[in-house]
């Protein structure tokens, strides 16, 4: 919806009033100061989408379900796409999008360019709409790219794999909002994907977007690197693939590899406390990206002693994970409710029975159980193959309690 258009009604509804929603709200008193807003939040009325029939015009965020509303409406993510005249680079996937988005922010910035970070991981998109000064580099969610009618300059997918089931009632559901990205691209904009998933592969055919498999070798070293996992090096062939798309040369881009500092609870090493090794990769909420971290562990630090285990259950294939966890050789599991006592079952019916195991809602109590139990010079991962909501707002609440209780060690 273009502002001309938001223009013409009297009573704005914006539905869900978190960190976008604000944005939101900021956003209609700048284009159309007379209009009348009603804001109406979950936290605030349980019977907050009655508001959705007092407007004439309804702005939902993403963390809404589309089919709990009855009337017309629009997103923010929209409402963005259609007015901002920025060049987009636009990222999604099932895991490594946030790294991706921040690596190929990191690459363009060190090499001469303006580059500005929105979305999931940056300021809202609808707060950058008149900053036309800077390449905007947009993480996007499946929950974003539900009703996403846009299209970027630039379209990232990472990989693919189940998640969000209870938001899009199926695994097709999912692919599809993941696929609106792509879906109204032209030739003169570029598809850059993950040649190493087939389904992408499948979905390069299907776009009128140029597209750009992942180049398949780096310009430097991941040991050059502070990342680690054979997951971040895709992360990295993916922002030096765009990169290379605006005639970076590649001493610069690695040199701009080699100085990216790795996000948050992102196989974050937080050093060595109590003779043990704890690493938070609290971002990790998948059976998927677990496994990859527990490799990425092994493989640069070494064998994982300990692991942290489960949350809030949607239902994820955990038969994967066990004989994973089985050949690490883990000794010890912390399990989080829900899917915690899941994960167990599954792993007594393969025949794997840990040596210490202990079930927890309490951080503080998980870390000294892992101390008492993880060996002088073990590692200790933090990587629960679940959400984690749960127990915790979300995994940067998570991490943040697993670090200060690791720090509380020394």
């Amino acid at each position: 919806m273009i502002i001309s258009e938001i223009q013409k009604h009297q009573t704005v509804v914006i539905l869900g009033y978190g960190k976008e929603g604000k944005a939101t709200e900021e956003f209609i008193k700048r284009v159309h100061p007379t209009a009348k807003i009603i804001i109406a939040d979950q936290s605030c009325d349980p019977e907050y989408l009655q508001a959705q029939f007092k407007g004439d015009l309804v702005i939902k965020t993403p963390g809404i379900p589309a089919n709990l509303l009855q009337v017309p409406f629009t997103t923010a993510t929209n409402i963005y796409f259609s007015n901002c005249r920025a060049k987009k680079i636009a990222i999604t996937g099932s895991k490594g999008k946030s790294t991706t988005s921040a690596l190929i922010t990191h690459v363009l910035n060190s090499t001469g360019h303006s580059c500005k970070l929105l979305g999931n991981i940056g300021t809202p998109m609808i707060s950058a709409v008149f900053e036309l000064d800077a390449i905007h580099v947009i993480e996007l969610s499946s929950y974003q790219l539900a009703e996403f009618t846009g299209t970027p300059d630039i379209a990232v997918i990472t990989n693919l794999f189940p998640e969000h089931m209870n938001y899009h009632g199926s695994l097709d559901s999912y692919y599809e909002a993941k696929k609106q990205l792509i879906a109204r691209m032209s030739e003169n904009q570029f598809f850059v994907f993950n040649p190493d998933v087939p389904k992408l592969v499948e979905w390069s055919t299907q776009t009128r977007a140029t597209a750009v498999p992942y180049l398949p070798t780096l310009p430097c070293a991941i040991e050059e690197t502070h990342l680690i996992g054979e997951h971040n090096h895709h992360n990295m062939r993916g922002a030096y693939t765009v990169a290379k798309l605006f005639e970076i040369s590649d001493t610069q881009i690695a040199e701009a590899l080699k100085t990216f500092i790795p996000l948050p609870h992102r196989l974050q090493n937080l050093g060595v406390h109590a003779g043990i090794t704890w690493i938070d990769d609290a971002i990790s909420t998948t059976p998927e990206s677990t496994i990859a971290g527990l490799e990425a562990v092994k493989e640069t630090i070494g064998k994982v002693d300990t692991i942290f285990l489960g949350g809030l259950d949607r239902g994820y294939d955990f038969s994967n994970l066990a004989p994973a966890l089985k050949a690490a050789g883990i000794t010890t599991i912390i399990f989080f409710p829900d899917s915690g006592e899941k994960i167990e079952h599954i792993l007594k019916d393969q025949g794997f029975t840990v040596q210490h195991a202990l079930h927890t809602t309490s951080m503080q109590e998980a870390v000294a159980f892992a101390h008492e139990h993880t060996h002088v010079g073990g590692t200790a991962l933090l990587s629960c193959a679940s959400p984690s909501y749960s127990v915790w707002k979300n995994f940067e609440e998570k991490g943040d309690a697993f670090q200060s209780e690791v720090q509380r060690l020394t």
